[in-house]
C-alpha cells in the first residue's frame, strides 16, 4: 500500500502524542519508511525509544542533532510526505505565520513534500479565530488536513478536537501517495501573452494568470508531475517546473517541449502581433496611425494534433452566453472546456474567484457556483481524474 515511500512523522507536545507510536507501527505495517521528529514538549509525553523500537531509527529531536549537519532541510528533502500528528496549535500558529523556532516547524517550512496536519486540542482552542486562521492560511499553502474529531480529551474534557484516529492518518496517507496524479505528466499553460510593439508597448489582454497557477498549484498536490508555462509572475508551488515566456511564439515553443498526458492549456495567448515590431521605442512625435497585424500560432491546436494525444482542457473567456462556447469546445476538439464570462462580478481577470462552466466533448454541461479559484482548479481536476480513470 506504502511500499517503498518515504514518510516523515511529526509529533509535536499533546497528550495524543501516545498514539502517535501506534501510527508510525501502522505506516510501517503498510510497507513504509519511517522517520520521526519530535518537539521538546512531545518529549515529555512519550519517550524516543519507543519511536526507535517500531521504526529502527532513533528520532531527531532538536535542529542541532548528530549525523545530520542540516536535519531539518536534509529531513524535508527526504520525506515523500511529511505527517504531523498531533499538530497542536501552537505548531499550527508557528507554521502559518513563518515562525521556524523549533525542529518540526523548521522542517515544514523548508518542505516542498506534501504535508498531512492530524490536530488536536481542546475544543476552545480549536473553536478560537486564531487557530481558524492559521487552519485557514495552512490550507492554502496546499496543506492536507485529517480531523479532528469529537470524544474524550485532556483532563477529563469532552468535545471537538481529539486527533483523528490513526488507521484514519494512514488512510488519508494512502490517499495523498497513491492519489490519481501519481506518475502522469501534466502541462499547465497560464497568464497572457504580450506581443511587441516595440520595447514598451504591447498588444495584450488582461488574463493575470491566477487560474493557471492554481490549476498547477493544485495538480502538484495530487501528485502530478507539472510543467508551468507561464507569462505570470507569480508565486508557484515549488515542486513544478516553471518556464517563464511572454509571446505566442515563446509559449509554443516552451510548449513544444514538453511531453505531457494532460495538457490544462489556462493562458490567454493574444490571437494577433504586429506583424513588424520596432527594435526601439516609437516617439509619440512621429506618430502612429495604423498597426499591422498577423494572426499568432494555435497553441491550444498545437496540443489537440499530437500523436499521442494527451486529455485537453481548454479555456474560454468570454462576454456572452454559453452557447458560442460548446461550439468552442465542438470545433476545438477538447475533451474539456472551462467557460467564464469575463463581465460577470467577480469572474473576471485579477480576481481570486470565478464562476466557470465545465464543458465536454458532448456538449453536456457542469455549471459551478462563485468560487475561489484554488476551488476551481480543484472541482477542474476531479474531472480530469475522473476521465483518466475511465481511459484506464
Amino acid at each position: 500500500m506504502l511500499q517503498g515511500r518515504r514518510v516523515l512523522l511529526c509529533v509535536t507536545g499533546g497528550v495524543a502524542a501516545y498514539k502517535s507510536a501506534y501510527l508510525a507501527r501502522r505506516l510501517v505495517e503498510a510497507g513504509a519508511t519511517v522517520r520521526v521528529e519530535m518537539t521538546e514538549s512531545a518529549l515529555e509525553f512519550v519517550g524516543a525509544q519507543t519511536f526507535s523500537a517500531i521504526t529502527g531509527e532513533h528520532p531527531f529531536t532538536t535542529l542541532f542533532d548528530a549525523g545530520l549537519v542540516s536535519p531539518h532541510t536534509e529531513l524535508a528533502r527526504w520525506a515523500d510526505l511529511v505527517i504531523v500528528a498531533p499538530a497542536t496549535a501552537a505548531t499550527l500558529g508557528r507554521v502559518a505565520n513563518g515562525i521556524s523556532d523549533d525542529l518540526v516547524s523548521a522542517t515544514l517550512i523548508a518542505t516542498t513534500s506534501p504535508v498531512l496536519l492530524a490536530p488536536a486540542m481542546h475544543t476552545e482552542m480549536w473553536e478560537h479565530p486564531a487557530t481558524m486562521r492559521n487552519l485557514e492560511i495552512l490550507r492554502g499553502f496546499g496543506y492536507h488536513i485529517v480531523g479532528p474529531e469529537s470524544g474524550a480529551l485532556a483532563g477529563g474534557d469532552t468535545g471537538l478536537g481529539r486527533v483523528a484516529e490513526p488507521d484514519d492518518i494512514v488512510a488519508a496517507t494512502t490517499d495523498i501517495l497513491g492519489g490519481e496524479g501519481r506518475g502522469r505528466r501534466v502541462l499547465v499553460t497560464a497568464g497572457g501573452t504580450r506581443e511587441p510593439v516595440d520595447p514598451v508597448r504591447f498588444v495584450g489582454n488582461r488574463s493575470s494568470g491566477k487560474m493557471g497557477h492554481a490549476v498547477a498549484d493544485a495538480a502538484v498536490r495530487r501528485g502530478y508531475d507539472v510543467t508551468l508555462v507561464t507569462t505570470a509572475d507569480l508565486a508557484v508551488h515549488p515542486a513544478a517546473k516553471v518556464v517563464r515566456v511572454e509571446t505566442a511564439d515563446e509559449m509554443l515553443a516552451a510548449v513544444s517541449d514538453v511531453d505531457a498526458d494532460i495538457a490544462v492549456m489556462a493562458a490567454a495567448v493574444a490571437d494577433f502581433k504586429p506583424v513588424d515590431a520596432s527594435a526601439s521605442k516609437i516617439p509619440r512625435a512621429d506618430g502612429l496611425s495604423s498597426i499591422e497585424l498577423a494572426e499568432t500560432p494555435d497553441i491550444l491546436a498545437s496540443v489537440v494534433a499530437r500523436e499521442p494525444r494527451p486529455f485537453v482542457v481548454g479555456f474560454a473567456a468570454e462576454t456572452g452566453g454559453v452557447d458560442r462556447a460548446i461550439e468552442k469546445a465542438r470545433r476545438k476538439d477538447v475533451d474539456l472546456l472551462i467557460y467564464n464570462d469575463v463581465t460577470e462580478p467577480g469572474s473576471g481577470f485579477g480576481t481570486e474567484t470565478n464562476r466557470v462552466v465545465i464543458i465536454d466533448r458532448d456538449g453536456g454541461t457542469e455549471d459551478l457556483p462563485l468560487l475561489p479559484k484554488v476551488e476551481v482548479a480543484d472541482r477542474i481536476l476531479d474531472r480530469v481524474d475522473a476521465a483518466a480513470g475511465e481511459q484506464g
